[in-house]
């Protein structure tokens, strides 16, 4: 598993060169036609030996495309690294940038992240509609958030999503930890196993006051269709999604898998994140010195080196030091598949979990 791909033999009648011979001849050949045959065997002998020597620095192998001879060694690295068969405890973190090509904004981006956007509520700060106090007092703006963001509704999983998916069907997958609250990573068929939604999600909701589970569903279906915030059929409080609000504590399932999980990967893959989000952003630290990481995002961040010269992690070897690559997250991931010869798959798994 995770191999690459060896390209099927050509057909016989492909890989070799046919001569034409004429029609067949059923009678006898002339003495004169003999002679004539004679005479030029030499010059057949010479053309043949050309003709050989010719075809033997001919390659019918299929022409790469020019994205994937062009690849740059930071993605020919992890392709050689997937393709050994050696990673089997792969630890993926991500962020809102995985979800971005989904058409959900990142948080932080000037201009066009979520928290810019915000302000059409007339927040106080933009992290007041993630605030308990907050929603306590106002929760119209949470409400109308979620209404326009509750998983599977309008967004499907990205190629990202579908490429963890792959490193678990492949069972190289560990474990993926995600600081994103849309879901796309089980809608794409990561297995609840294999997840880690380290701020929650939207699957089952509480009342913020007395703690007492309230039906999910139903969360659902009166934030999505009636707009306003759910009351605790006990207390009367503001019911919200099991979504991880500021100054709530992480889930139990986080605290007590991630120390044996980063101590167990044998390679962490970190995608779309700013890293700026403790406890979360301290996993690519908590690994152990001779995990290699690598780095999927628009820029370098936390203490990832562009070429593992000044790592924080002492490099025994090549192999083991940081490798970072900048841009999107998809289109790295699609020529790290291309590499690897898993883009057909990658593709069959994206299509298979897109909305309508």
């Amino acid at each position: 598993m995770g191999s690459k791909s060896k390209p099927q033999a050509a057909n016989d009648s492909d890989s070799q060169v046919s001569i034409p011979s004429g029609s067949s001849q059923t009678a006898a050949k002339s003495d004169e036609e003999e002679n004539i045959e004679s005479t030029t065997t030499n010059k057949k002998d010479v053309n043949i030996d050309d003709l050989t020597a010719t075809l033997g620095s001919v390659s019918i192998a299929p022409k790469q495309p020019s994205s994937i001879a062009n690849a740059p060694q930071s993605i020919k690295s992890v392709a050689k690294m997937l393709a050994s068969n050696k990673y089997k405890k792969i630890v993926v973190l991500t962020g809102a940038g995985v979800s971005c090509n989904a058409g959900i904004p990142d948080f932080r981006t000037p201009g066009t992240g979520l928290y810019d956007n915000l302000q059409k509520y007339n927040l106080p700060f933009p992290e007041a509609v993630f605030d308990l106090g907050f929603y306590a007092r106002n929760p119209d703006p949470f409400v109308q958030l979620a209404s326009e963001l509750w998983p599977g509704l309008k967004h499907s999983p990205t190629i990202t999503h579908s490429f963890i998916a792959l490193l678990e069907q492949k069972g190289m997958l560990l474990r993926t930890y995600t600081q994103n609250i849309d879901m796309l990573d089980v809608l794409a068929g990561v297995s609840e196993e294999r997840m880690i939604e380290c701020h929650g999600h939207f699957r089952t909701a509480s009342c913020t006051v007395c703690s007492k589970p309230f039906d999910g569903e139903e969360c659902k279906r009166i934030i999505v269709e009636e707009n306003r915030a759910p009351s605790c059929l006990s207390c009367k409080g503001h019911v919200k999604p099991d979504i991880v609000f500021f100054g709530e504590g992480l889930p139990d399932r986080f605290h007590r898998l991630v120390k044996k999980d980063v101590r167990d990967a044998d390679l962490l893959i970190v995608m779309g994140t700013s890293l700026m989000v403790s406890p979360v952003c301290q996993i690519p630290d908590m690994v152990r010195r001779d995990c290699p990481r690598i780095l999927f995002n628009r820029e370098l961040v936390g203490t990832f080196c562009r070429d593992g010269v000044k790592s924080r992690r002492k490099s025994y070897s090549n192999k083991e030091r940081d490798i970072f690559h900048a841009g999107d997250c998809d289109e790295s991931v699609r020529l790290l598949c291309s590499l690897l010869g898993w883009e057909e798959e990658l593709d069959e798994l994206n299509s298979s979990t897109r909305l309508g």
